[in-house]
């Protein structure tokens, strides 16, 4: 990897470089054709906002586009408004999406894991599921990875009494990603803070991440 390149797999404003820029089905409209990455779903916020049915294809004719990545991101969260059946429908809408298209899925996901688990249990998925932001108890870590699930760490690795930073070291290198979302730091703090918790050169780090988006998210 060339130094100083850095991969940011979940942002949320522009981005340049090795980023997946996320946009929700409720701000897509008038998009220009996008020259860089990025992905785009049905947030489980912005359900009551925008017309879902219509969303959903939208959502289905941007697939095809080669520099949409990953649809996402969606999922479920109970602190929010929307109805937590609905939310599960239009999330469910959006995996059978993601199966057909083949790209992975971004997932939002708050106080509703063992949710998320049972339908990843009963679906079970061909497309890798990426739980972005985790900041979580490492049961739950242990759980979403024994089910093949991956996980996305930001801005709570700075904090090293975070959940986040705690978990971090138990996760296998092959089965992370680093991300900014909406903090506004620089992505490449947030590796020097993942790389001096796992005790590791910073180009190790690097490699390792290049190889997991690689893998996941451009399919090489």
């Amino acid at each position: 990897m060339p130094p100083g390149v850095f991969i940011d797999i979940h942002r949320h404003g522009k981005g340049e470089g090795r980023v997946i820029v996320n946009f929700d089905t409720s701000e897509w409209a008038g998009q220009e054709p996008r020259t860089g990455y990025y992905s785009l779903g049905i947030h489980p916020w912005f359900i009551e906002q925008q017309n879902c049915r219509a969303a959903l294809q939208t959502l289905e004719s941007a697939l095809a586009d080669t520099n949409l990545l990953a649809l996402g991101e969606c999922g479920l969260d109970r602190l929010t408004g929307a109805p937590f059946s609905e939310q599960e429908s239009i999330f469910i809408a959006q995996l059978e999406l993601a199966e057909q298209s083949g790209k992975p899925v971004v997932i939002h996901c708050v106080r509703a894991f063992n949710e998320l688990l049972r339908i990843k249990s009963t679906r079970k998925p061909s497309v890798p599921w990426v739980v972005h932001g985790f900041n979580n108890k490492s049961s739950i870590a242990a759980s979403l990875i024994e089910r093949g699930c991956y996980l996305s760490f930001g801005k709570a690795l700075l904090h090293p009494n975070s959940n986040a930073a705690k978990v971090l070291p138990s996760v296998s290198r092959d089965r992370f990603f680093l991300e900014t979302d909406d903090s506004g730091l620089a992505i490449d703090s947030i590796y020097r803070a993942a790389a001096a918790i796992l005790q590791i050169d910073l180009p190790e780090l690097q490699q390792h991440l290049e190889n997991n988006f690689n893998r996941v998210f451009l399919h090489d």
